[in-house]
C-alpha cells in the first residue's frame, strides 16, 4: 500500500496499473503538467538549435544595418564633391588657369573622389545582399523554432516514442539544410541575374552625377540642321537674330494674314515648319496657343492649369513685363512656356500636355522675363532673381521629353531680364548668361562653370549674341563689349577683347552679319560698330521708339517701332535705308523668320510678311 500523501503510480506501470514494456522516468509520468515524449530532449535541443540560429541572424542583420547606416551618415559628412581642399584648387585654378600643377592635383583629387564613390556603391550593393541572406535565414529559423515549440501534448505513451522522435529530429534537420540549399541556390540566381539600378561604369557614374549622358529618349530629339531650319526660340536657333537670304520687299502687299491674338503677353514668336507658337495671359488663366504658320489660323489653344506646387494667389508683377514675357522655345516635338508665376510646361504639338512643375516664384522687381533656350535634347532655364548673392540665382537644365531636371548650378548674380543663348567655342558647347555683375559660361553638358568677366553694371535686359567668335553683350550702363570665349575661371581683365560706350541699347538686344554689330536705342539711336575691334562706323537717329530687337534678313536690316514702322536697311558699313511699311499695331516683341516669311507679335495680332524668293543682292 501507498502513503496517501504519494500519488505517483509504480515505476513500470501503464495507467491501468499493468507492467509496462518500457521502464518510464519520473519526468515521463503523464499528469497535467507532464511533457508529451514528443517534446523530449531532443526536440528541445534542436528547438534550442534554431532558437540560436535566429538571434545570431538577428545580430547579424544589426550589425551590417548599422555598419550601413554609419557609412552613409559618414558619405553624408565627407561629401567628396564639398572637399575643402577641392575647393581650395578650383580658386587657385580661377586665379592661376595656366599653373598645371593645381590641375594635377584636381584631376587626381576627382579620381581619388570618383574611386571612393564607387567603393562605397560597391558596399552598398553587398550589405544589401547580406542583409537579405541575413533575413532570410533568421525568419526560417525562428518560424521552425516557432513550429516545435507549439508541437501538441500527448499524454498517451507509445512503445516506439524514441525512435519516432529520433526521426522527426533527422527529417527537421534534412528540411532545414534542403531549404536553405533552395534558399541560398535563389538568392544565387538573383544575384547574376538581377539588374542593378547602381552605375556599373564610368560612363554611368558620370551620367549619374549630372556629367553628360544623353536622354533615354534620344531618338526623339530632332539635328541641328532642323534646329537651324527653324526659329525655336528667342531670335532664332542660335540666339543672334539672323538669318540667311531672304529679302524683304516692305509694301502694303507684304502682309499675307494677320490673326487677333487671345491673351495679352510680351514674347516673341517662335516657329517650327508649319507651326507659330506664342503664350500669354493674366492673374487668372495663362496659355499657350498654336497657329498655322501658312494661313494663320488658331489650330488649338492649352489652358496652362493646376500645375502641382503653383501658388493659389497670384503674385504681384509689373504691367510692364505682364504674366507671359518671357519667349517660349521649341524642340520640334514640343513647346515649352514659363510664365511670371514660375510655372514651368510642355505642350505637345497636338496640343495635349507633355508634362508641367512649378520651380517657384522667382524674386525679381519686374517679374521674370528671360525666354527659355533649347538645345537637341535639353531645356534650359536661366533662374536669376533680384537677391543677395548668391541667393537664388541659379541655371536649370531639364530633359525636353520627360521633364526631368537634369542638373541645377547656383549662380553668384542678381536680377537679370536677359535670355541665355547656346554657343560651341573653344571644342565646348557653352551656355552664355548676363547677370548682375557677370558675363558667365556654363558647360551644356552639366551647368558646371567655365569662366566669368565683371564687366556687366544697371538693369541687364538686353541678351548676348556671339559672332566672329566673339559673345557681344550689353552692359547698360557701361558699354558694349566683345569677349573672347575660350578663357577660364575669371576672365575680367585677360578676355574683354573690345568696348564700345556710346550709342549703347537699355532694352533691345544687339544683331550682326558676322563684320559688323548694329544696335537700337529706345529712343531710335541706331549704330553700326566694327565687330572686330568695337569701333563705331556710323550712327542715325530714327526718331521712333523701338522695343523690340533688330533682325538681318541676307543683306537687311530689318527694324520695327512700338508704333508700327517697319524699316528695312542695308546690313553694311554705310547707312541705307531701303523701304518701309506701316502696319497699325503696337509692337514690344522681337521679329521671328522662317521659311521666307516674317512674323510680328503686336498688341492686339500676330502678323506674317512674305519675303521675296530670291537671295538678296
Amino acid at each position: 500500500m501507498t502513503s496517501s500523501s504519494d500519488n505517483s503510480q509504480p515505476a513500470g506501470l501503464d495507467c491501468g496499473g499493468k507492467r509496462s514494456a518500457t521502464p518510464l522516468s519520473a519526468a515521463s509520468v503523464p499528469s497535467d503538467k507532464a511533457v508529451s515524449p514528443l517534446r523530449s530532449a531532443t526536440a528541445v535541443q534542436d528547438t534550442g538549435s534554431l532558437s540560436r540560429t535566429a538571434w545570431i541572424a538577428a545580430v547579424f542583420c544589426l550589425l551590417v544595418s548599422g555598419y550601413m547606416l554609419y557609412q552613409h551618415v559618414l558619405a553624408a559628412e565627407r561629401d567628396p564633391w564639398k572637399s575643402p581642399q577641392l575647393l581650395a584648387l578650383k580658386e587657385k585654378l580661377r586665379a592661376t588657369p595656366t599653373d598645371e600643377a593645381v590641375k594635377t592635383e584636381i584631376r587626381r583629387l576627382d579620381l581619388e573622389f570618383r574611386q571612393r564613390y564607387k567603393r562605397r556603391l560597391a558596399l552598398d550593393v553587398t550589405g544589401g545582399w547580406l542583409l537579405v541572406g541575413g533575413v532570410a535565414v533568421l525568419l526560417l529559423t525562428a518560424s521552425q523554432s516557432a513550429k516545435l515549440q507549439l508541437l501538441p501534448w500527448r499524454p498517451k505513451l507509445r512503445a516506439d516514442v524514441a525512435g519516432e522522435a529520433r526521426t522527426l529530429s533527422a527529417r527537421a534537420r534534412w528540411s532545414v539544410t534542403a531549404l536553405g540549399v533552395l534558399t541560398g541556390m535563389g538568392l544565387l540566381t538573383l544575384a547574376l541575374s538581377a539588374t542593378s539600378p547602381l552605375p556599373r561604369s564610368a560612363a554611368e557614374l558620370d551620367k549619374l552625377l549630372g556629367k553628360g549622358g544623353e536622354s533615354e529618349l534620344a531618338a526623339n530629339v530632332p539635328n541641328l540642321a532642323e534646329f537651324q531650319a527653324n526659329w525655336p526660340q528667342f531670335r532664332g536657333s542660335d540666339g543672334g537674330g539672323a538669318t540667311t537670304n531672304e529679302r524683304f520687299e516692305l509694301n502694303s502687299s507684304s502682309v499675307i494674314w494677320k490673326t487677333p491674338i487671345p491673351a495679352p503677353g510680351y514674347n516673341s514668336p517662335i516657329v517650327w515648319s508649319n507651326r507659330v507658337f506664342i503664350s500669354g495671359g493674366d492673374a487668372v488663366k495663362r496659355e499657350v496657343f498654336c497657329f498655322d504658320a501658312v494661313g494663320g489660323k488658331l489650330l488649338w489653344q492649352r489652358a496652362i492649369e493646376n500645375v502641382p506646387g503653383s501658388p493659389a494667389k497670384p503674385p504681384e508683377i509689373s504691367d510692364a513685363t505682364g504674366w507671359a514675357a518671357p519667349t517660349m522655345a521649341t524642340d520640334g516635338r514640343r513647346a515649352f512656356a514659363i510664365f511670371v508665376n514660375g510655372d514651368l510646361a510642355a505642350v505637345n504639338f497636338d496640343g495635349s500636355l507633355a508634362w508641367a512643375k512649378h520651380l517657384g516664384v522667382p524674386k525679381n522687381a519686374y517679374g521674370h522675363a528671360a525666354s527659355l533656350a533649347v538645345a537637341p535634347g535639353k531645356l534650359i532655364v536661366q533662374w536669376d532673381q533680384d537677391e543677395e548673392a548668391p541667393g537664388g540665382s541659379k541655371l536649370l537644365a531639364f530633359d525636353c521629353v520627360t521633364g526631368k531636371q537634369l542638373w541645377e548650378r547656383s549662380k553668384p548674380t542678381h536680377g537679370s531680364w536677359a535670355s541665355p543663348i547656346i554657343a560651341t567655342a573653344a571644342g565646348k558647347s557653352q551656355i552664355i548668361t548676363l547677370a548682375l555683375p557677370f558675363v558667365m559660361s556654363h558647360a551644356l553638358a552639366d551647368g558646371s562653370e567655365l569662366w566669368r568677366a565683371d564687366v556687366m553694371e544697371g538693369e541687364i535686359t538686353p541678351s548676348p549674341i556671339t559672332a566672329g567668335g566673339l559673345v557681344v553683350a550689353v552692359s547698360p550702363n557701361t558699354g558694349l563689349l566683345g569677349l573672347r570665349m575660350d578663357g577660364a575661371g575669371d576672365v575680367t581683365k585677360s578676355h574683354v577683347a573690345w568696348k564700345a560706350e556710346d550709342n549703347i541699347p537699355d532694352v533691345t538686344s544687339p544683331v550682326s552679319n558676322g563684320e559688323v554689330v548694329f544696335t537700337v536705342t529706345s529712343s531710335g539711336g541706331l549704330a553700326c560698330f566694327d565687330l572686330k575691334d568695337g569701333k563705331q562706323v556710323w550712327q542715325h537717329e530714327l526718331e521712333l521708339e523701338v522695343q523690340a530687337s533688330p533682325a538681318i534678313a541676307g543683306k537687311q536690316l530689318l527694324l520695327i517701332s512700338t508704333k508700327g514702322d517697319l524699316i528695312s536697311l542695308l546690313a553694311g558699313r554705310e547707312f541705307k535705308e531701303q523701304g518701309r511699311s506701316k502696319l497699325e499695331d503696337t509692337f514690344h516683341a522681337s521679329p521671328a523668320l522662317a521659311d521666307g516669311r516674317l512674323f510680328l507679335r503686336g498688341a492686339t495680332n500676330l502678323w506674317c510678311l512674305a519675303a521675296e524668293r530670291k537671295k538678296a543682292e
